[in-house]
């Protein structure tokens, strides 16, 4: 059974970090594109980050510079690490699991996480920037 397990959200202040963890299994992971999307109160799915099996990295054009993605093949585990943060980056933030040849079509198709090109995802943790 795949499963994706996302951690590491809470409450920070504007200007602070946060660094998303999310645990992998059920699935072979180094062999796997990963992402991270958000969906803010009352709003849709954003994507976030994804992350291809050899490591390089797509980031949504909104996101550039202020997060970055990794992965640890060792720990089946995808990183999020948010710097910078604002209160516009208070959401519900996901992590998914793709085939290399898709992750860019998550970012220009998908509207939701139930979509085809998205092979799996977790349960979210929540991300609130407020002073």
């Amino acid at each position: 059974e795949v499963q994706l397990v996302e951690s590491g959200g809470g409450l920070v202040q504007p200007g602070g970090s946060l660094r998303l963890s999310c645990a992998a299994s059920g699935f072979t992971f180094s062999s796997s594109a990963m992402s991270w999307a958000r969906q803010a109160p009352g709003k849709g799915l954003e994507w976030v980050s994804g992350i291809y099996s050899d490591g390089s990295t797509y980031y949504a054009d909104s996101m550039k510079g202020r997060f970055t993605i990794s992965r640890d093949n060792a720990k089946n585990t995808v990183y999020l690490q948010m710097n910078s943060l604002k209160p516009e980056d208070t959401a519900v933030y996901y992590c998914a699991t793709t085939k290399d040849d898709d992750l860019l079509l998550l970012f220009r198709l998908c509207v939701s996480l139930h979509c085809n090109a998205s092979d799996a995802w977790g349960q979210g943790t929540l991300v609130t920037v407020s002073s």
